[in-house]
């Protein structure tokens, strides 16, 4: 099994290359044909190396940086889009370097044809590497051990990605140890879901002394747990975790970078958030902005600003989630909702500092005392600001579980960084267009609760 993945790994880094290799290639190709011979001061021979390989090193770090070199990872479709926005990426910064080199603008055609053409290789790349690897790789056939929790859920979750993964097996933990051991004996791995922390760790042991490929899902204390800092003061090892939220100068560097980030967004989004806002009222005459109570730190209320996307009597029957078809949508609220275009006020919210750049995303009180009644532990995510995006957006969805969505908050808060605040900051813009994210609850729910109708 160990060499088989150490190939697999050898095969994915080849194909990763490879693309990153022709798209140097093409930018070769254009610096030497077209941009080398304007540039006022021409350079050495080992100068237009240099930039070649500054190209292929910025392309590297975007494709890896975005997901775009994950082959066996992601989608068909995912990797398109992560590649091709790390290569727009790689090019504007690349233009604006021969910019500075030549002192003044040059015309940005050829990069526009060199943009293209890569497109080009991108998809014939994304779909070649991907025959390659499912000839080579097979989905990995799977069996779930679970307890009261029933993983139909994660079954069909996971199954969606045929490509990867075949959960073909189920058991429940009441067949016993010894049977559920030979069981496994027919699978390539076991997904662990949602058992008691003593049955958990008997199979997680078990799954680390034979070399079993094992999935889990961990519980909350598993992700208080990892973000625990080691003490090695005594020869046993010991783990403290604080459970303060951020500290003094996490929380003064996250301020500037709130402040400068929002007030430039501003600034540069004014125009836009202009145009936006005549479209609102032109199509039916209502308020502009939409402007709702939501908690931010330590449970204390702001208000929200957004522009409307819904009708004006939306709420009149109570306070809901959006559902995937509603009807309170307007026409232009589809496509700013589509867009993220609608959160574009909250960086007033940010300015001021009732939000952050970066957080878990603020809840109505109404709805957050709902799924308390069902998570007691979901007021943990108020140990740090609102944000206006945060990891449960990055990697998760607007429909995410109650349950799951304070596991990816927890997660953030537990492992805060500023480096973290910045990749989530650039991640947010690979998920603007991404349907799944803004995609709404199931008709009738009020809240994002499976069971609540």
């Amino acid at each position: 099994m160990k060499k088989r993945d150490d190939f697999k790994r050898f095969i994915v880094y080849c194909l990763a290359s490879i693309v990153v290799i022709a798209q140097t290639a093409v930018f070769a190709y254009i610096w030497y044909d077209f941009y080398r011979g304007l540039i006022f001061e021409p350079f050495w021979r080992k100068g237009n190396w240099v930039l070649i390989a500054i190209y292929g090193l910025i392309s590297f770090m975007f494709s890896k940086f975005y997901g775009g070199l994950r082959v066996g990872y992601l989608k068909k479709i995912d990797v398109f889009y992560s590649m091709t926005l790390a290569t727009i990426c790689t090019n504007i910064i690349t233009y604006l370097q021969i910019t500075l080199i030549n002192r003044w603008f040059l015309d940005p055609w050829p990069m526009v044809e060199m943009t293209l053409v890569q497109i080009v290789i991108i998809i014939v790349w994304v779909w070649g590497s991907r025959f390659i690897y499912s000839r080579l790789y097979g989905a990995r056939k799977l069996l779930v051990i679970y307890g009261d929790r029933d993983p139909g859920d994660l079954i069909q979750k996971m199954n969606s990605r045929s490509d990867k993964y075949n959960v073909s097996g189920k058991v429940h933990v009441d067949k016993g140890e010894k049977a559920i051991h030979q069981m496994m004996r027919d699978y390539e791995g076991v997904i662990i879901w949602d058992l008691p922390s003593n049955i958990r760790n008997r199979y997680l042991k078990y799954c680390f002394a034979h070399s079993i490929r094992c999935y889990m899902s961990p519980k909350i204390s598993d992700v208080i747990l990892m973000g625990s800092e080691r003490i090695h003061l005594f020869d046993t090892p010991l783990l403290v975790s604080k459970n303060m939220g951020l500290s003094i100068e996490q929380r003064a560097m996250k301020r500037v970078l709130d402040i400068v980030v929002s007030g430039i967004g501003i600034v540069v989004s004014s125009p836009i958030m202009l145009i936006i806002a005549l479209f609102v009222k032109l199509y039916d005459g209502g308020p502009v902005l939409y402007r709702q109570d939501r908690l931010t730190l330590g449970g204390k209320e702001f208000r929200i600003c957004k522009f409307r996307s819904m009708c004006v009597d939306s709420e009149k029957n109570g306070a809901r989630l959006a559902s995937k078809n509603d009807s309170r949508i307007t026409p232009v609220g589809r496509v700013l909702r589509n867009l993220h275009l609608d959160e574009l006020p909250q960086l007033f919210n940010v300015f001021m500092g009732d939000m952050s750049l970066v957080g878990p995303r603020p809840e109505r009180k109404s709805i957050m005392h709902d799924y308390q009644k069902e998570l007691p532990e979901f007021y943990y995510r108020l140990k740090v600001k609102a944000g206006l995006t945060g990891y449960a957006q990055v990697y998760g969805k607007y429909n995410t579980t109650p349950y799951d969505k304070l596991k990816l908050d927890l997660f953030y808060i537990e492992n805060y960084s500023f480096l973290l605040d910045l990749k989530l900051l650039l991640m947010t813009v690979k998920i603007f267009c991404q349907k799944e994210v803004s995609e709404g609850v199931d008709e009738n729910q009020k809240n994002a609760l499976k069971n609540q109708k």
